[in-house]
C-alpha cells in the first residue's frame, strides 16, 4: 500500500489541526459504517454492545480516533461478522484503489 502513517492522538483541536485521512483509512471508516448499518444499527446501538458512549462509534466513523486491531474484532464481534470476512472485504476495498492493485 502506498500510504503515510498519521497518528491523529498528536492533532490538537486547540491548534486547529486537521483531520488528515489517507484514502485507506476512508476505506476502513466507510467499512465500519457499513457493517454497523448492515447490522441494522446506529451509532448509539453499537455503542451500547461494546459498552461504549456513542460519541466512540462517531469518533472511529469519522476519523476523528483510530481503533487497534484488537478493537475492530471487538467490533466485528458485536455486529456478528466474522473478522476473518472484514479482513477480506477491507483487502477488497483496499484493492480497489488509485496505486494499490
Amino acid at each position: 500500500m502506498t500510504s503515510e502513517l498519521y497518528d491523529n492522538s498528536r492533532a490538537s483541536a486547540s491548534a486547529g489541526a486537521v483531520n488528515i485521512a489517507t484514502q485507506e483509512q476512508v476505506a476502513l471508516q466507510n467499512l465500519l459504517r457499513s457493517i454497523r448499518k448492515e447490522a441494522s444499527l446506529s451509532q448509539q446501538g453499537l455503542a451500547q454492545r461494546l459498552g461504549k458512549p456513542q460519541s466512540f462509534v462517531s469518533k472511529y466513523e469519522s476519523g476523528e480516533r483510530r481503533l487497534d486491531i484488537l478493537e475492530v474484532l471487538l467490533v466485528c464481534q458485536a455486529v456478528g461478522m466474522p473478522f476473518v470476512l472484514f479482513a477480506r472485504r477491507l483487502e477488497e476495498a483496499l484493492s480497489g484503489l488509485p496505486g494499490n492493485k
